[in-house]
């Protein structure tokens, strides 16, 4: 196994001294914003060193690359995006402290998911559905790194899905935008012209998600190990371990365990300089 150390902006001495600490034999440039340090060896000090230098790392197999894999699943509120959706559209009805607090609560796995959705979306009732779109228009955004990781997932031949405790109006958007090749998430209900704090058929949760992920996998042809999932929360634990390699984007305490790297300091492209794409 090598050790990769990465992040946005990687501060060289500091990279030196977790080389000392782990005992590596050398320290290899692999992008940019990534390096290998072979022959390193676990160290009960290396998370403290890397989160006080800033810096993520992760151990892979010798010689793993990114083309070794086929499908990429990833989640999409404060995963894909830099929010949660529901809580932005809350504020639309003046409760987004209300709402947010529920949200919090199932990122950390504190409450069932299927039930905290089904409390939020009903607090939604009588929301004009263009509410939504000012959503998506104005306080959405990319978190840093998306479009150049679905890039060099595209170039490597990789499919991609996003999959998602959220909504079908903002992942049909960003599946357009992106250029993924699958999207699933929860329909809310509309009646004229406005919510009925109701979701469309079945809720999208942490066990749809994995569902959705092995039954591509089988459909692809691929191996688990051939698969990388990211999240960020509680609810994205079942598919990041239906994964041969889970990703946690900024996680919450209750998904570190279940990863095999966290990223804290590197944007979603990230997962392309783990191995070694630089594009």
């Amino acid at each position: 196994m090598n050790l990769v150390v990465l992040a946005r902006d990687v501060d060289r001495a500091a990279l030196e001294r977790i080389a000392t600490l782990t005992g590596a034999d050398a320290v290899e440039q692999i992008t940019p914003r990534s390096f290998r340090l072979p022959g390193a060896r676990p160290h009960e000090g290396l998370l403290a060193a890397c989160a006080e230098a800033r810096l993520d790392h992760a151990w892979l197999p010798e010689g793993r690359r990114l083309s070794d894999f086929g499908l990429f699943v990833t989640d999409m509120d404060s995963t894909l995006i830099n929010i949660e959706c529901i809580d932005e559209i809350a504020d639309m009805q003046g409760l987004k402290a209300e709402v947010a607090a529920i949200t919090e609560a199932a990122m950390e796995g504190e409450i069932d998911f299927r039930e905290s959705l089904s409390r939020r979306v009903a607090l939604l009732a009588g929301l004009a559905e263009s509410a939504l779109g000012e959503v998506y228009e104005k306080r959405l955004q990319l978190n840093p790194g998306a479009e150049r990781l679905l890039q060099g997932l595209q170039r490597a031949g990789i499919r991609s899905m996003l999959v998602s405790g959220g909504f079908t109006y903002f992942t049909e958007r960003l599946q357009a935008r992106l250029g993924f090749d699958h999207a699933y998430a929860n329909e809310l209900e509309v009646a004229n012209g406005r919510l009925t704090g109701r979701i469309v058929g079945d809720i999208v949760d942490g066990a749809a998600k994995a569902a959705h992920l092995q039954r591509l996998r089988d459909e692809l042809g691929l191996a688990e190990d051939q698969v990388i999932a990211a999240g960020d929360g509680a609810n994205d634990i079942p598919m990041l371990r239906a994964a041969g390699f889970g990703v946690a984007f900024h996680p919450k305490p209750v998904l570190r365990d279940v990863a095999h790297c966290c990223l804290d300091h590197s944007g979603l492209d990230g997962i392309l300089d783990l191995f070694g794409e630089d594009g």
